[in-house]
């Protein structure tokens, strides 16, 4: 621990602490650059876009700095002696052979974690897509926690939603960038962009997100931005993206207009798929 400290502190710790902080300014020089678009932008998807954005660099700015006082209090810490001590016992008993057997035997934890990889070996990824529930992504409905609006506008032949495309990241315009339908798990923004036409101003839209079929997240409110353009729509859920499949659907006065799904499953995206 000693010759660490001293490694740090000696040659390492200034470079650390200068690359943190180059980052830490270059974050928030973004994060001012975001916010001067938010005042400008006369979009409101892109000023909401600016905006996520740029709660996304004050955090990594912020965690930046954080980490910069934890390197420079650990580098200059008065090192402690952790120098292992051992006192001999001449008289003490052998080890029963009792003792010896029941050290040997694997623990409580190394049992279970031997149980999750063979039943994670046997079934794979074939077994979590044939057991996911498809029945909801055939015939969804819309629930009606998310359907408390009257139209004010009547739906037209005229109206129409492009593609819905998902994907991890897109363009100021609004457009996918490295668009997929399988995805890894863990933490991060699913975006899910379209185009749309022949909307009116007082229409009722939803957008309803589902795991395995179970509603997890959506919004419903009377639409308010205009007749034609391009949109988005994220989800990014606390507790991270795990494994199975996610589904969007986008209603307009009820029915269902745009629709698109995707696995989330880290052994089908190291295999490749």
């Amino acid at each position: 621990m000693s010759s660490l400290n001293l490694l740090l502190s000696g040659t390492i710790l200034p470079w650390l602490l200068g690359l943190l902080l180059v980052f830490a300014t270059v974050a928030l020089l973004l994060s001012l650059k975001l916010w001067r678009a938010t005042k400008r932008s006369p979009y409101f998807f892109m000023r909401q876009q600016a905006a996520k954005r740029m709660q996304s660099y004050l955090s990594i700015c912020a965690v930046l700095l954080l980490m910069a006082v934890g390197v420079s209090y650990y580098g200059w810490r008065t090192p402690t002696d952790t120098t292992l001590r051992m006192a001999l016992i001449s008289d003490a008993k052998p080890v029963s052979a009792d003792i010896q057997e029941l050290f040997s035997q694997p623990s409580v934890a190394e049992q279970a974690q031997q149980t999750d990889m063979a039943s994670a070996q046997s079934g794979g990824v074939a077994n979590f897509l044939l057991n996911s529930d498809e029945s909801a992504a055939l015939s969804p409905e819309l629930p009606a926690i998310y359907d408390n609006y009257e139209p004010l506008a009547e739906l037209t032949a005229a109206t129409k939603l492009g593609e819905v495309v998902l994907s991890n990241d897109v363009t100021g315009e609004y457009e996918a960038i490295n668009p997929a339908n399988v995805f890894g798990e863990g933490f991060y923004t699913l975006y899910a962009t379209f185009s749309y036409e022949g909307m009116a101003n007082g229409m009722e839209w939803a957008w309803v997100w589902r795991h395995n079929g179970k509603v997890i997240d959506g919004g419903n409110e009377l639409w308010a931005y205009g007749d034609d353009g391009p949109g988005y729509i994220y989800l990014s859920p606390e507790e991270g993206f795990q494994e199975g499949r996610y589904s969007l659907e986008i209603w307009v006065n009820g029915e269902l207009l745009g629709q698109a799904t995707a696995t989330m499953n880290d052994a089908a995206i190291s295999a490749g798929n």
